[in-house]
């Protein structure tokens, strides 16, 4: 799949949902619970199976990034699947610090 910003992604085996925030302009495999994510806004429907080692899990209102590829999802609804792409579960994008008001 080659993703766009602002698409919305769901899991075709959990209700985790995302959108890109931001992509690189390549082909993409983004998969949750180890099953390729599809493109829509409605609950997936639980087309495959889930990977057991690949369920540790997306979290309401994080990014997870690549900072490599340059991707980076939002995490809309979550779900028990973990957000993945070409095999490799992505990382939550940390918080920025702010500066010191001293």
């Amino acid at each position: 799949m080659r993703p766009r910003v602002g698409q919305m992604l769901t899991s075709t085996v959990d209700t985790t949902a995302v959108i890109v925030v931001r992509c690189p302009d390549e082909e993409l495999e983004i998969t949750c619970g180890g099953a390729a994510m599809v493109e829509g806004s409605g609950p997936g429907t639980a087309t495959g199976t889930a990977d057991p080692h690949l369920m540790g899990g997306s979290l309401l209102g994080k990014r997870y990034a690549d900072e490599d590829l340059g991707l980076e999802l939002l995490c809309t609804k979550p779900g028990p699947g973990t957000l993945a792409v070409g095999g490799v579960p992505l990382p939550t994008k940390s918080a920025k610090p702010l500066p010191a008001s001293d």
